[in-house]
């Protein structure tokens, strides 16, 4: 797989503490069969985000890191969890990217837009 291409990791419903140590293990499977550098992380399905999915977001990113330095970047994620993020100062240490449409919506733009 090309390193620059990024592979993704679908997050949807509703995430829980008990459900993160398998989102975990997911990830790291991925990150086992690609030589990717960006784990696009599609959180735009979560339901009633909360500081369980800030929690989570934040151990998947030290998934991540820990697998040779790589990245999360969040794609479609919804404004309550984007709030969230920004309120425990993860708004930076995360990837937001989620496009022009965010920016439309008030947003600020990711890396990459």
């Amino acid at each position: 797989m090309d390193p620059l291409s990024p592979v993704a990791l679908v997050v949807s419903g509703r995430v829980t503490r008990a459900g993160t140590p398998r989102l975990c293990a997911d990830l790291e499977a991925i990150l086992a069969t690609s030589d990717a550098t960006v784990v696009d992380c599609d959180v735009g399905g979560v339901v009633g985000p909360d500081l369980a999915s800030v929690e989570a977001i934040a151990r998947l990113s030290i998934v991540a890191r820990r697998a040779g330095g790589r990245r999360l970047r969040l794609r479609g994620t919804p404004p309550e969890l984007r709030l969230l993020l920004d309120l425990v100062g993860l708004a930076g240490v995360v990837g937001l990217d989620d496009g022009p449409a965010a920016v439309e919506a008030g947003g600020t733009p990711g890396p990459g837009s």
